[in-house]
């Protein structure tokens, strides 16, 4: 939905193509592709001046306090300002991809409402309205996880109304126009193109299960269930990397993905582990640093793969072999994240998941730099039951149609319009 953008009305994430929206939050690393050299310097510059991306959002509190934590791919300016009949708080941004769930921010104590969008002008707002008067104040900034994410702690607590109308009276900023005055346009009809890789094939029979299920036919027969699960939506198209028994290299599987204009990529696999009794779901993006031991053990084996039947990383393309280590910190990591979050939240309740089921790792298959990609991990052969899991129908559909909604989820998240 886009709300018109005149002056300090909120032009939501859902007016902009989808297409032209993941394209240009990868710009900086589109722009290097055919390049021979990596540069360093000019990546800084371009990812200093794209959009911030809010990751994201909690609130947590009651009718006396708030608490509303946000994280950020990096650290945005802002200001804050107040409004009262009613009261409200406004956080003016940066122009920001809010990237969180739709269900992040919702009615909570305190607080009666919640909007938030581009505002025009390379600015974007989060408008929030209170049931008394109120204080917000920024209790905590910092970064966590490396430097991967910046995070804002804001406290939120009732004050006097001459306290807050004097809040109000230094809110000097005459561009604002409440958004709810806006006339809403029709969303538009974009179709998100998604690949199915079919992990392994033809000679790389992969992991092989006690039974002696092997992996590539577990991932093929998946990934058919999962087309058949998503052709059933609106606004989605599908393609494969592979719809038989055959070979193909994890650079040639990412440029299957470039080749499509891909808006998505999913890698679908079911490997073996040291430790038998571990089983369940897990899903992971791409970083070049692993999360864990066990992430790094099964990136180790499905890298090594290509190796051990002649494809090595040195005949994939050199700007794909040059960005890898910098793509983590381009924004179409910050996509992967958001579908892969979607993914579990589909799985949670009904596919059995391993414990921290999110995870990140140097994956190859995950390395194309201008396309959201996550690798299922479906189960693990190495574990009898989930043997058995893999190779039943029923569950093989009912997973594939989950898998399919949290796409569905993604897309909506990306299309809808925020109020």
């Amino acid at each position: 939905m886009r709300r018109n953008a005149k002056r300090g009305q909120v032009e939501t994430r859902g007016g902009r193509s989808l297409l032209r929206t993941i394209a240009g939050f990868a710009a900086g690393a589109l722009a290097l592709l055919g390049a021979t050299a990596f540069a360093p310097a000019a990546d800084a510059e371009d990812a200093a001046s794209s959009p911030h991306v809010a990751i994201a959002a909690r609130l947590a509190g009651d009718e006396s306090r708030v608490r509303l934590v946000l994280d950020f791919e990096r650290e945005p300016d802002f200001e804050l300002h107040y409004l009262e009949n009613p009261y409200r708080a406004v956080i003016d941004l940066p122009e920001t991809v809010f990237a969180f769930p739709e269900g992040s921010l919702q009615q909570r104590g305190l607080v009666k409402s919640i909007r938030y969008g581009n505002s025009g002008n390379a600015r974007a707002r989060m408008v929030f309205e209170f049931a008394a008067p109120v204080k917000m104040e920024l209790a905590e900034a910092g970064t966590e996880a490396e430097g991967a994410i910046h995070r804002m702690v804001f406290d939120i607590t009732i004050i006097e109304q001459e306290d807050f109308s004097a809040e109000v009276s230094t809110s000097d900023w005459p561009e604002f126009v409440d958004e709810d005055r806006a006339e809403a346009a029709t969303p538009p009809g974009d179709t998100l193109k998604i690949v199915v890789d079919a992990g392994h094939g033809g000679i790389d029979g992969g992991a092989e299960g006690p039974a002696g299920s092997m992996e590539k036919d577990i991932t093929l027969a998946f990934a058919e269930s999962l087309k058949a699960a998503l052709e059933e939506k609106d606004g989605i198209r599908v393609a494969m990397t592979r719809t038989d028994d055959s070979f193909l290299s994890l650079s040639a599987r990412v440029r299957r993905a470039r080749d499509e204009a891909a808006d998505l990529l999913i890698s679908l696999h079911a490997d073996s582990i040291a430790v038998r009794s571990l089983r369940g779901a897990t899903v992971y993006t791409l970083s070049d640093k692993a999360s864990d031991a066990v992430a790094q053990s099964l990136v180790d084996q499905e890298n090594r793969e290509d190796a051990i039947v002649g494809a090595s990383l040195e005949n994939a393309p050199e700007d794909i072999a040059a960005i890898l280590v910098d793509l983590a910190r381009t924004e179409t990591r910050v996509f992967s994240a958001g579908l892969a979050q979607q993914v579990i939240t589909s799985f949670e309740g009904q596919v059995r998941l391993i414990n921290n089921p999110l995870r990140h790792a140097g994956f190859r298959v995950l390395q194309a730099p201008d396309v959201p990609s996550v690798l299922v991990e479906m189960g693990y052969l190495s574990n009898r039951e989930d043997e058995k899991l893999l190779n039943d129908e029923e569950w093989r559909e009912n997973t594939a149609q989950l898998l399919a909604q949290s796409v569905e989820n993604y897309r909506e998240t990306i299309l809808a319009g925020r109020r």
